[in-house]
């Protein structure tokens, strides 16, 4: 129960970065999140750890070339 909470909280905030997705929708998003992540186990949440830190590297890198090609010495 706590797990769900926890997650609907985590959707919420998320939903408010991401475009089309309301609060009750993050809301019901993080519920799912949560529980599948419970499904999947140990080797599931680090693959999930994993994905995001190379997300997280990869759209940093992606604005890093934006703010470089957009700007002229």
């Amino acid at each position: 129960m706590i797990g769900k909470i926890l997650g609907a909280i985590a959707g919420k905030s998320v939903s408010q970065h991401v475009n089309g997705v309301g609060g009750t929708g993050g809301a019901l998003l993080g519920v799912g999140a949560a529980t599948v992540l419970r499904r999947m186990g140990p080797l599931g949440l680090i693959a999930v750890a994993a994905g995001g830190y190379a997300l997280k590297k990869h759209l940093a890198s992606r604005e890093q070339g934006a703010t470089a090609a957009g700007t002229r010495p």
